[in-house]
């Protein structure tokens, strides 16, 4: 019999070196090899080839039928939105976050809600006894009857258990504690979590079963464990949340039976998560009065239109090297828009240190705050702030022309739902529809722009 030989497998990618090395050499991450057994080949088979392979039976896509996913709803509309209308039957979703951001508040609740609909449900815990579980759901105010309890980290022991329960909905938390006998690793290591994934999946695909997956985070905020354990689930979610804040935002990294990008909006309370159905509310701060740096633009997240605030500082600098310091935007798109401010707006700000907040923990990805964000360091260098209820939206290209970004429609009528009486957006932006034919939006004035120099010119009043 061969004798079975140790690899070093990256927790990262993945990747394999058959010796210890300090840096990966396929993604460049450190010290993150960990010595894992691999099965040894089977040299028969080796042999024979394809010659005692069956063939398979290949057919048509044309001829293909397709069938409509079955969906279950989860209780919260937040959740059933990034999942894309609700918990398909059969697929595995992957959540994680920060411990402690609500992870297994969340999925209780769904477990309760389940329960209560006749659905039957499994909670497979490895990290909690059922006493501890128990406190929680009195804690949240929930009803523990039909939600059943299983304290185990044997996968064999818990798929045995699933077999016999046959639940609807099985919940692992978390898929780092579970491990297989087959393989030597501790438990948390690449080949068992990567292992145990796989295993969950057929269950899942055999019995009809959705099953959700807790995954912890590292330091920098991914899941742990290599990066195939997101390519083996339907769906990945992640939690973020700002210390100290109530609020939750749940977003779809992927999802093969929905939009990607997609979030949801919880608060956090004594009762547990809470969907926020108007997110736009909680992102404006609701000031008084208009002050300089402040502008509300229209970002689209997945589906769904919504006001963020956009807050700029813009300071003279003691040090040789100014200080350009983004939270919520790309760093490196704030220089490049500072530097069309300086060449297309004459505007020179290379001796000023510029800061950048998205409010609420919101994270403008997409290329429509471009023109909110510059709006917001002119009005933060020339002290002087818009007129009020302005929002903007409009990407700027290097030549200082301010781009059309989609859905420019619905953006303005989240602008004038939420009481807005003016907008600055792309000139482009107004060929699809005419604003004077839509009731919606009667009382909002539209100021459309082509070049920067013009934007600029709206909030100086020239």
């Amino acid at each position: 019999m061969a004798k079975a030989k140790s690899v070093f497998v990256c927790r990262e990618c993945g990747a394999q070196s058959p010796r210890w090395v300090g840096q990966c050499p396929d993604c460049g991450a450190w010290n993150t090899l960990e010595e894992t057994v691999q099965a040894p080949p089977n040299a028969r088979s080796l042999r024979a080839g394809y010659a005692g392979a069956a063939s398979a039976n290949v057919s048509d896509l044309a001829s293909a039928q397709v069938q409509q996913e079955s969906r279950l709803a989860t209780g919260l509309a937040e959740l059933d939105r990034v999942l894309g209308g609700g918990l398909v039957v059969g697929s595995v979703v992957l959540i994680g976050g920060d411990p402690g951001i609500g992870k297994s508040t969340l999925l209780l609740q769904c477990l309760a809600h389940f329960a209560q609909a006749g659905r039957r449900v499994l909670y497979v815990s490895g990290e909690e006894s059922v006493a501890q579980i128990k406190s929680r759901a009195e804690r949240l105010g929930l009803p523990s009857s039909g939600v059943r309890v299983l304290t185990e980290t044997a996968l064999e022991t818990v798929l045995a258990s699933a077999d016999i329960e046959k639940p609807d909905v099985l919940v692992a938390d978390s898929i780092q504690t579970l491990h297989v006998s087959d393989l030597s690793a501790a438990p948390g290591g690449v080949g068992q979590v990567r292992e145990c994934a796989a295993r969950l999946t057929q269950y899942a695909k055999a019995r009809g079963t959705a099953v959700f997956l807790v995954g912890h985070v590292t330091k920098e905020g991914g899941i742990a464990g290599p990066r195939v354990l997101e390519h083996i689930v339907d769906a990945v979610l992640y939690f973020e949340g700002e210390a100290g804040s109530r609020f939750r935002i749940l977003r779809a990294f992927k999802n093969r039976f929905g939009a990607v990008n997609e979030i949801g909006v919880f608060a956090m309370g004594e009762k547990g998560l809470k969907e926020v159905s108007n997110p736009s509310a909680i992102f404006l701060s609701g000031a008084v009065e208009q002050r300089p740096g402040s502008l509300v633009m229209v970002t689209r997240e997945g589906t769904r239109p919504m006001l963020v605030e956009v807050q700029a500082l813009v300071d003279s600098s003691p040090m040789p090297n100014p200080r350009r310091v983004a939270v919520g935007f790309d760093g490196n798109r704030l220089a490049m828009l500072l530097a069309v401010l300086h060449r297309h707006g004459g505007v020179a700000v290379y001796d000023q240190d510029v800061f950048i907040n998205i409010v609420g923990g919101i994270r403008a990805t997409e290329t429509a705050a471009d023109l909110p964000v510059l709006l917001a360091v002119l009005s933060s260098f020339r002290d002087r702030a818009l007129q009020e209820r302005t929002v903007a939206f409009g990407e700027v290209g290097l030549a200082g022309e301010i781009r059309p970004v989609p859905n420019g429609e619905e953006r303005l009528k989240e602008a004038a739902t939420h009481g807005f009486q003016r907008a600055i957006v792309p000139r482009a932006n107004l060929g699809k529809f005419q604003p004077g034919k839509n009731q919606a939006l009667a009382d909002l004035e539209i100021v459309p722009v082509q070049w920067l120099s013009e934007a600029i010119s709206v909030l100086l009043g020239r």
